[in-house]
């Protein structure tokens, strides 16, 4: 290979078979380096926000699944949060073997995904965890691709707003006093033993802005040779789930063509449930986003995790990862390792309409539905012509049917499953994979922008 103007080179090699055994890497040119204990595996990228970041230690069973970690052949790196418009080509990290020492402070989801796909394939596996609390999905795409989008426009149109607002002479000194603030009222809660407030953030250089994780935390690592990526986040853009309808799957196909390795595989994590439970049926825009996540699985080798049942009601960071690794890892190894595994949950087929009773059709992927605890179906709801929803009974008629009542509603024109923020609901497929959220109408979602006069 020939160095260019700027001293870069790169050197591609023929793919080559799975070695645990440690290898050396000689690069010999006006100067010599030796790379030693270099590994031959399995590749994966751990993004998405804080569900994703959130790290083995603070998980449940996180100091004994810490224990049970000293895989030499599982390798973990870390790509720090750095966020900018302006493109970056290195980071500071480094592969470190996964043990009971750097196993707490990694990606618990990560961690616990790769240990599962080391184990069973029998090969080398690394685990490279860019994730950030709070992301938005736009910030992980370059800024050029969603300024050409007309797709965008809007989004776009109040970035530039922002930015000019936070970058005026007014937005930096508002945005010193708040730091100043926020300093004299730290010291103040440690003086009184009390927990000091957030910190102000500058969303210039957050995890927000546009194309901001992309410059700085993604650019770096292109084109690394990886198998694919686990994603889970949402909860950011959850007030804007209509948006991602078309965000999301555009933001992975970005990410494709920015790899340059075709269509790697794709997999992300449902949101789960969390906030209130609702005493009446009604609208929702996790429900919302859930939808859009859904959807997205008609672009290739992509496919979900649901985990409607994982959540905590008060806490927007579900501390049970050992479930949602799992079901992450079945569609890995059923998609793209050949093991024979059930891994994608039942999802709404068909409904048809007799008298007061709903038949919901759903497609369970060759396994039958199971209603759990209980032998009446939870969480779904209907309506009538007049769109006011209410509760409604299920019960499982055949392997892959559900009729659905109310005595409220003589005449049904639509059915809704676990479509609330915190859903009660326990249907589920025969081995133990919750039934996806769906509805059966097509009304006007809420987080859908209101048009100019209507």
């Amino acid at each position: 290979a020939t160095a260019g103007a700027d001293g870069k080179w790169s050197v591609k090699l023929a793919p080559v078979p799975a070695n645990a055994t440690p290898q050396r890497l000689t690069i010999a040119g006006s100067s010599r380096r030796e790379l030693q204990d270099v590994l031959v595996g399995e590749v994966w990228m751990c993004s998405g926000q804080s569900n994703m970041q959130w790290s083995l230690s603070q998980s449940y069973h996180g100091d004994l699944e810490a224990l049970a970690t000293d895989l030499p052949a599982l390798r973990l790196i870390s790509v720090p949060q750095v966020g900018t418009q302006e493109l970056k080509s290195d980071f500071n990290g480094k592969w470190e073997a996964a043990t009971a020492q750097t196993a707490p402070s990694f990606s618990a989801v990560g961690l616990l995904y790769g240990r599962y796909l080391h184990q069973v394939l029998k090969v080398p596996v690394g685990l490279i965890d860019n994730a950030w609390g709070g992301s938005a999905a736009e910030a992980w795409v370059r800024r050029t691709t969603l300024e050409r989008d007309p797709r965008f426009a809007s989004l776009m149109e109040s970035t530039r707003k922002r930015e000019a607002e936070l970058s005026s002479a007014k937005g930096k000194a508002d945005f010193a006093a708040a730091v100043e603030k926020w300093k004299a009222d730290s010291a103040k809660a440690k003086a009184a033993k009390k927990t000091a407030p957030r910190a102000p953030q500058d969303w210039l250089a957050g995890q927000h802005r546009p194309g901001n994780i992309f410059a700085g935390v993604m650019h770096p690592t292109l084109p690394y040779g990886i198998k694919g990526v686990i994603w889970y986040q949402g909860e950011s853009n959850a007030g804007r789930a209509y948006e991602y309808r078309e965000l999301f799957p555009f933001m992975i196909q970005e990410w494709r063509r920015e790899w340059g390795q075709g269509d790697f595989p794709f997999y992300w994590v449902q949101l789960a449930d969390y906030r209130d439970e609702k005493p009446e049926p009604g609208e929702s825009d996790w429900a919302e986003l859930r939808e859009a996540q859904t959807r997205t699985q008609r672009l290739p080798n992509t496919g979900q995790a649901v985990i409607i049942d994982v959540g905590e009601g008060r806490d927007i960071h579900p501390r049970n990862k050992q479930e949602v690794a799992a079901r992450l890892a079945r569609v890995a190894l059923a998609r793209d390792y050949g093991r024979k595994l059930p891994y994608r949950s039942p999802e709404y087929q068909s409904v048809s309409f007799q008298g007061n009773k709903a038949v919901v059709t759903l497609d369970c992927f060759g396994s039958s539905l199971r209603a759990f605890d209980v032998a009446d179906a939870r969480g779904f709801a209907v309506c009538g012509a007049d769109k006011v929803w209410h509760w409604a009974k299920g019960r499982v008629v055949l392997p892959n049917k559900v009729e659905v009542t109310s005595d409220a509603v003589p005449a049904p024109i639509a059915v809704r499953y676990a479509w609330a923020d915190n859903p009660v609901c326990n249907l589920y497929s025969a081995e133990g994979l919750p039934v996806t959220p769906f509805r059966t109408d097509d009304f006007d979602p809420i987080t859908k922008p209101k048009v100019a006069g209507r």
